[in-house]
């Protein structure tokens, strides 16, 4: 546990979380939505500061990131907790450990920043890639272990749901070199109803990544029956090519996990459709994973 840095002090001890977009408004001794920063005191902590709870060395690909440092590995860690609810969520045992009301809800290996770099190095790595949870909710361990594998000369790459704040990436500014965005969809009422979130905060940080030259590509897992209709899918690409053509779009199947597992597997002919739509809108760089 460490004191956090993204937060205000408000009245009567409350805190207001500023690492996302949800920007929880904290009592004393309760926690935000993503079940790891906590109001102790007034004061805002992070429990998963140096808790790594994955920790593997992977292909850049497997980000999945196609058009930056291709052929390299990432060192990848995560920590537990999500700032979103995804009821089909391929790492929910580390994402939603955090908000489980019995059982081990913080776990991990005690990790500092100097041994993440040094892990990474050692490993041949030429990246860190935080991932397998949503960053935005760690990114005071994100921000000490980015600066010092910066000045180790080593890459810096997010893999996000895309829901910083504009202080969080202020925060972060200048340690980032890529991201892989998901985009799960372009409605904002099924944003709102599958994920608590907004889509419009999205859509902004992938502008706001891409303007400020940090290298983005964005993933679509699509769902039979939620996001895998030709509008649903034509929005999306749209979106991400009036940002620019050039943006890689990773089209992913969905197997059925966590509290979605009464849906069918994406079939082939969804994805080979929704890739027509990416390259009728003039997308450049298409990719179906997960097949």
């Amino acid at each position: 546990m460490k004191k956090a840095e993204l937060f205000t002090k408000e009245k009567n001890k409350n805190v207001r979380c500023l690492a996302c977009c949800q920007r929880c408004l904290i009592k004393e001794n309760s926690v935000g939505i993503c079940g790891v920063r906590k109001n102790a005191g007034g004061e805002l902590f992070l429990l998963v500061y140096g808790l790594v709870a994955a920790e593997h060395v992977d292909p850049i690909e497997k980000k999945p990131l196609y058009h930056f440092l291709p052929g390299t590995k990432a060192y990848s860690i995560g920590t537990v907790g999500c700032n979103f609810k995804c009821p089909w969520c391929q790492n929910f045992d580390i994402s939603q450990a955090s908000k489980l009301e019995s059982g081990n809800k913080l776990f991990g290996n005690k990790r500092k920043p100097e041994e993440i770099v040094s892990a990474a190095l050692k490993s041949g790595c030429k990246s860190i890639a935080y991932t397998y949870n949503e960053p935005a909710i760690f990114s005071e361990f994100v921000k000490d272990t980015a600066t010092l594998g910066k000045k180790q000369g080593l890459c810096n790459v997010l893999v996000t749901n895309g829901y910083f704040t504009p202080e969080s990436l202020q925060y972060l500014s200048g340690l980032i070199d890529a991201v892989n965005v998901d985009m799960k969809f372009f409605s904002g009422q099924l944003y709102t109803r599958y994920c608590g979130a907004k889509v419009e905060n999205i859509m902004n940080n992938i502008r706001f990544f891409y303007k400020n030259g940090v290298h983005v590509e964005v993933t679509t897992l699509v769902i039979p029956g939620l996001n895998d209709s030709s509008s649903e899918l034509k929005k999306i690409a749209k979106f991400i090519a009036s940002v620019s053509k050039d943006i890689p779009w990773h089209i992913s199947r969905f197997f059925p996990m966590y509290r979605m597992r009464d849906k069918e597997v994406t079939s082939i002919k969804t994805l080979r459709m929704a890739e027509e739509i990416g390259k009728k809108v003039g997308l450049k760089n298409i990719y179906i994973g997960n097949v």
